[in-house]
């Protein structure tokens, strides 16, 4: 299987990494015995994908804080206690940053910099800065200003404290450095090994360095929008066009293993580590549960994935390694009326104890199973749905849906993006959004009849621009669920759906961090010891302290 091929690639890189020294010690002693000279730039490129979802303690991040921030889940301790209730934490806050840059980043930037002069390699040069962008957004999008121009040049160039690049000047070098790659990558040339998202297909590459140009070019287009329309309509020109539909999504491929908890498996970069974490640590008691705000929108909305996304299960027999023993209720509650009770923005999942119902389903249960003591059912709080708690489920990068709302809402914003009406680009979004999870989580498959009832209704686009523009980006906000670092950035740059603080839900006393939702996480503490001109430069920026209310420099809907 490809997939085999793939992790042999990366143990081979791992035997590299620590091949014995020759007997020649005492005539190599200024080089490191424990350290290959050299290591296939393919195999640092598949290390740098696998760890993107892979890396089970970045993860945390996500069910930490993201999830919170865009009130998509919350109930769960992790989510309330850290996001939902606005709790600061350095060691939490800092996963992105500490994981990025000293293992993907690090790989990719050392494998750019070896291959960069090379004429034989210019395809895998071109990908892997490609890549490097894509992980430096999520980093500077996170935090603001970070180390960009300078970072990971340490062992390579000196550069032991790399300077924090304003995010403003690292937009720009986006943009700069996707065009040269796209323009750089010639499929006669050397072929690209190892590739987790496109096995290699350099012209799908194109695609997507084209595609997060439009991405960027929008996040940007509050703030300067001459330069974001410039950028947006020459994407769409470049060599290669864009993601056009879902043959060309960028999803890294993981493999189906078991879920553990133990100290393996945060080194054990085969599955996909958000979807086990989504799962729970003690799943019986800690499951993922749908906050009121993304739920009641899927539900009031009619929306057809709203019983795919979410499902309220009967626990009590759940082993803790898989979701299959789970008892789905979901359906029983339809038909008996019983009303679904989401968790509120900053709320437990037993803020209120459900009042749970006389089901039929858990009174069966208790004749077979002894353990099963309870005959009233309370688990009335919709749940994640099983589909997205696999190891196999892809790691989102990007799609052709998310495309589709960005040229929508440049056509809104009357961008020279083609004849295609906003509206019609905004169904053709809503409906790749649907087929996205037929198609890679298993979820039953939206019918043209539920399509069209959906979109007709309560999924219209709207009258006014601003109308168009919050109906957009809500489905945007609802398709990036499975992509936790763009929804919160696309959120906070479109400033839909409009959300509203815990402290309107009753939860104020606890929020000690602020009432008003977070807008970006603070930098690692050690960052102001370690790299202490830089880092102090960049709070001087922000207005002197490291607040994670200070607005980053696109973001002007907070």
């Amino acid at each position: 299987m490809r997939q085999s091929k793939y992790i042999t690639i990366i143990t081979m890189a791992c035997a590299l990494f620590f091949a014995s020294c020759s007997d020649e010690y005492m005539e190599n002693m200024n080089t490191d015995p424990s350290k290959a000279a050299t290591i296939d730039p393919n195999a640092q490129l598949t290390t740098a994908q696998l760890q993107t979802y892979g890396d089970l303690s970045m993860m945390e991040i996500y069910r930490n804080y993201h999830y919170a921030f865009t009130q998509q889940l919350m109930g769960c301790w992790n989510t309330t206690n850290y996001g939902g209730r606005h709790t600061l934490d350095n060691n939490e806050m800092s996963r992105i940053w500490t994981s990025f840059y000293t293992q993907s980043l690090k790989n990719i930037i050392d494998a750019q910099y070896r291959t960069a002069e090379d004429a034989e390699k210019v395809n895998i040069n071109s990908v892997l800065r490609i890549y490097r962008v894509y992980l430096m957004s999520i980093i500077t999008d996170t935090y603001g200003d970070a180390p960009f121009s300078e970072a990971g040049l340490g062992f390579l160039e000196g550069k032991f404290n790399p300077k924090y690049d304003k995010q403003e000047d690292i937009y720009n070098a986006f943009f700069l450095e996707l065009e040269d790659a796209v323009n750089k990558i010639d499929p006669t040339k050397d072929k690209v090994t190892g590739d987790l998202i496109y096995a290699g297909d350099v012209t799908k590459w194109q695609q997507l360095a084209n595609s997060l140009r439009l991405r960027f070019a929008m996040r940007i287009s509050n703030v300067n929008p001459t330069k974001a329309q410039t950028e947006f309509e020459n994407a769409l020109a470049a060599n290669g066009g864009v993601i056009t539909d879902a043959s060309s999504d960028a999803l890294i491929k993981y493999m189906t293993i078991a879920f553990s908890f133990g100290q393996e498996a945060y080194s054990d970069y085969r599955g996909n580590s958000l979807s086990q974490l989504l799962f729970g640590n003690d799943p019986a008691n800690n499951p993922s549960y749908l906050c009121s705000t993304f739920f009641n929108q899927l539900y009031n909305s009619g929306d057809p994935r709203t019983f795919k996304i979410s499902r309220c299960y009967y626990d009590g027999l759940m082993s803790a390694t898989s979701p299959d023993n789970r008892v789905d209720i979901t359906q029983e509650m339809i038909e008996k009326g019983i009303d679904f009770s989401p968790r509120d923005p900053g709320a437990y999942s037993w803020e209120p104890w459900p009042t749970g119902y006389d089901s039929d389903i858990c009174k069966e249960l208790a004749v077979n199973n002894p353990s099963v003591t309870a005959t009233m059912a309370r688990e009335v709080e919709p749940k994640l749905a099983n589909n997205f708690l696999k190891s196999d489920n892809p790691g989102v990068v990007m799609t052709s849906a998310e495309v589709k709302f960005l040229m929508a809402e440049a056509t809104v914003k009357k961008w020279n993006v083609g004849s295609v009406s906003a509206e019609d680009l905004y169904k053709q979004g809503v409906r790749a959004a649907m087929d996205f999870l037929t198609d890679n989580y298993g979820c039953t498959a939206t019918t043209d009849a539920e399509f069209d009832t959906f979109i007709q209704d309560k999924g219209a686009f709207g009258h006014t621009d601003n109308q168009k523009l919050e109906a957009i980006n809500t489905q945007a906000w609802i398709l990036h669920f499975t992509n936790p670092a763009e929804c919160w950035a696309n959120v906070r740059r479109s400033g839909y759906p409009k959300l509203k603080s815990p402290a309107e839900y009753g939860f104020g006393q606890y929020l000690t961090g602020g009432t008003e939702i977070p807008v970006r996480l603070c930098y690692p503490v050690l960052e102001s010891s370690y790299n202490k001109k830089s880092y102090h430069e960049a709070i001087e920026r922000m207005g002197g302290t490291d607040n994670w209310h200070s607005l980053l420099w696109w973001d002007t809907e907070n």
